[in-house]
């Protein structure tokens, strides 16, 4: 049964100038067969579509003008979202998917969203991940916008997938990224984060502006070597947050959602 969009949003009454891109161009192979016929980010969670969840939250706390960029099975998407009024947001598409026939990963699929977003700074935010105590702080914007970093991100305690984590927060707030044999303790990136645009051009970045060519390029390599010459910043985020991956954990999430929905999952959710 497909999740309802819901028609009751309440807006920050201090509106956001800065906009936001949700990625939802992924097959999400390791949820099928469930994502056989329904792309991952419009998978049901407590009610709502998985995405639903990030969406609300950018509404909510300011945020007017999202892009969606969309691959596997994209049509359902803004037939499910439409121009987001429904949700209090100005909702643009990147369909990927229609345009080149497959996704184009992060960073290529954000090189080919920027001209859609129109804006030096953007938040961005995966559709797939659920951290429903998330707040996207126009605060944090304004303070980033202020800066020189190239990006600044949201880093979770290591899930038990993922042990080894993804970037070293140092006690100054700049991320790096050790080498493997490095035994600095690691934070798993939220995928939620503040970007310049300036990131996703040269010399970090050699696709062409708008990615004509629809060119796939993943994101880390770009924050790596933003990373080594200390231009990305960070924070840890300690509220609820789960990379919903597996059937098995979306269930397990749908359970305590409908239980104990403050509740953060014990350790063996996430196997």
């Amino acid at each position: 049964m497909e999740a309802p969009i819901i028609h009751r949003v309440h807006r920050s009454s201090s509106p956001s100038p800065y906009p936001a891109i949700v990625l939802a161009a992924g097959r999400g192979s390791r949820m099928r067969p469930l994502t056989d016929t329904c792309p991952k980010p419009l998978l049901p969670l407590a009610g709502k579509p998985l995405m639903q969840w990030t969406l609300e939250a950018m509404a909510r706390d300011g945020i007017g003008d999202v892009v969606v960029n969309t691959g596997w099975l994209w049509q359902q998407i803004p037939d499910r979202l439409g121009d987001g009024s429904a949700l209090g947001l100005r909702i643009a598409y990147s369909h990927e998917a229609h345009d080149f026939g497959d996704a184009l990963e992060t960073a290529g699929g954000i090189v080919r969203a920027l001209p859609l977003l129109a804006n030096e700074v953007f938040w961005v935010a995966a559709g797939d991940v659920f951290a429903p105590d998330f707040v996207f702080d126009p605060a944090a914007a304004a303070r980033f916008a202020a800066g020189d970093a190239l990006a600044h991100l949201w880093l979770v305690p290591n899930p038990p997938q993922h042990p080894q984590g993804d970037f070293h927060l140092r006690d100054d707030g700049i991320a790096t990224a050790p080498p493997a044999d490095d035994p600095a303790p690691r934070l798993t990136y939220s995928t939620i984060g503040l970007y310049r645009a300036e990131l996703f051009g040269a010399p970090w970045c050699d696709i062409p502006p708008g990615n004509p060519a629809g060119i796939a390029a993943p994101l880390a390599p770009l924050l790596r070597a933003a990373m080594a010459q200390g231009r990305v910043t960070a924070e840890r985020h300690d509220g609820r947050w789960a990379d919903v991956g597996t059937p098995e954990r979306l269930e397990q999430w749908q359970a305590i959602m409908l239980t104990t929905p403050q509740q953060q999952p014990p350790q063996d959710l996430n196997p």
